[in-house]
């Protein structure tokens, strides 16, 4: 099967200080059209490094998309980086420059003469027009190898990828099948414990199964390959259904589907509403259990010790008539953080103190996601 490899171009993404969406958003859509990714990679702007980076891409793949440094100033070094992976110098095209001027005419401005860098490209390139921005974009080729460079800004990316790089690698490279995945949320067991449950399945080859583990919670992938989605959904379902027998009600949604919601609707199939405590936490769990059946919401700045805490949730429970009062409180220590959650239903009340020892950016998040694995798994009797 065809493979490819992304290289986002910018020092910017290196110095963390902007977030690079475009990989994600390019691996999806490869994977829609059935094109493996082994690899993707960020180089900063420094020619050398990103034609090394792009000549080890071309060595290992048939497809390599860039973003990024088709700009006009002197740190948009793509067109320079591709010219010298090729061995091939870069060539003025009046024809882009005049789209470049049209483009600003567009928007009532006048390109400035360093403009004119963007109507430069590696001799042999195929331009390819960008009606959205002022960087024309282009891609080189040879006889195993597509390399296609896009503008880094992201509406100006997604618009040339799907209206020109997709439908010219699908009649390039005869692309007709499609990687379809398929992703069940857990919550309330580990990632090693759900591992333990289904190695077997992990050792698939077609589809594949992946962990990937979360703040209190694990997502288990099935990926499939195969010539339409159609087959690939085919080929998912049984292990899907396996996978649900193994791992019962730890599963609380797939793909889109958010804990809080599964927590929400569990409560409303009861016909329970909530009053709802919260220590430590900066009003996070409020924030995720916002919903109209929430009738009372305390929120304690600093984390609270369990013998408060208790009192709190029996008193909001009585004064605002709640069928579920729920309290939970984060205490953070200097090695350790402790999760104390009491909770009281019609039917039990309950004092559950947890260990966090995890990093301790993330203790809120799974204090957060616990307490709601605990509301989703209530019973009525």
């Amino acid at each position: 099967m065809t493979s490819a490899e992304i290289l986002t171009i910018g020092t910017e993404i290196l110095l963390g200080e902007i977030v690079d969406t475009n990989a994600r958003h390019i691996a999806r859509a490869l994977r829609d059209a059935g094109v493996d990714l082994y690899y993707t990679a960020t180089v900063g702007d420094n020619v050398e490094r990103i034609a090394e980076a792009m000549r080890q891409a071309m060595s290992r793949a048939e497809i390599l998309i860039t973003t990024g440094g088709l700009g006009p100033t002197v740190d948009d070094p793509t067109r320079a980086a591709v010219a010298l992976a090729f061995g091939v110098e870069l060539e003025f095209r009046p024809d882009l420059w005049q789209q470049v001027e049209a483009r600003f005419a567009r928007f009532g401005r006048t390109p400035t003469e360093n403009n004119k860098r963007q109507a430069y490209v590696p001799a042999g390139a195929v331009a390819i027009e960008n009606p959205v921005g002022t960087a024309p974009a282009f891609r080189m080729e040879t006889e195993r190898n597509a390399v296609i460079c896009l503008p880094g800004v992201p509406r100006e990316m997604e618009h040339l990828l799907e209206h020109d790089a997709l439908p010219y690698l699908r009649q390039r490279f005869g692309l007709t099948g499609t990687i379809l995945a398929r992703v069940l949320h857990t919550a309330g067991e580990g990632e090693s414990a759900i591992d333990e449950r289904i190695t077997d399945l992990e050792e698939l080859r077609n589809p594949t199964v992946g962990l990937a583990a979360h703040a209190g919670q694990v997502d288990v992938r099935i990926t499939a390959k195969a010539e339409s989605v159609e087959e690939a959904r085919a080929l998912i379902a049984p292990v899907e259904a396996e996978l649900r027998a193994r791992l019962g009600e730890r599963i609380y949604g797939a793909d889109g589907a958010r804990l809080e919601d599964a927590t929400t609707a569990h409560l409303a199939e009861l016909g329970w509403r909530l009053a709802l405590v919260e220590a430590g936490l900066e009003g996070a769990l409020g924030a995720r259990l916002a919903g109209p059946d929430r009738l009372a919401w305390e929120a304690i700045e600093d984390g609270a010790p369990l013998a408060e805490l208790k009192a709190r949730v029996a008193s909001l429970r009585k004064s605002s008539g709640a069928e579920v009062a729920l309290g939970v409180a984060l205490e953070r220590g200097p090695e350790m953080q402790t999760f104390h959650l009491v909770i009281h239903s019609p039917v039990k009340e309950n004092a559950i103190t947890r260990t966090y020892g995890g990093p301790p950016t993330l203790a809120a998040a799974w204090a957060v996601n616990s307490a709601l694995d605990i509301l989703r798994r209530l019973k009525d009797s």
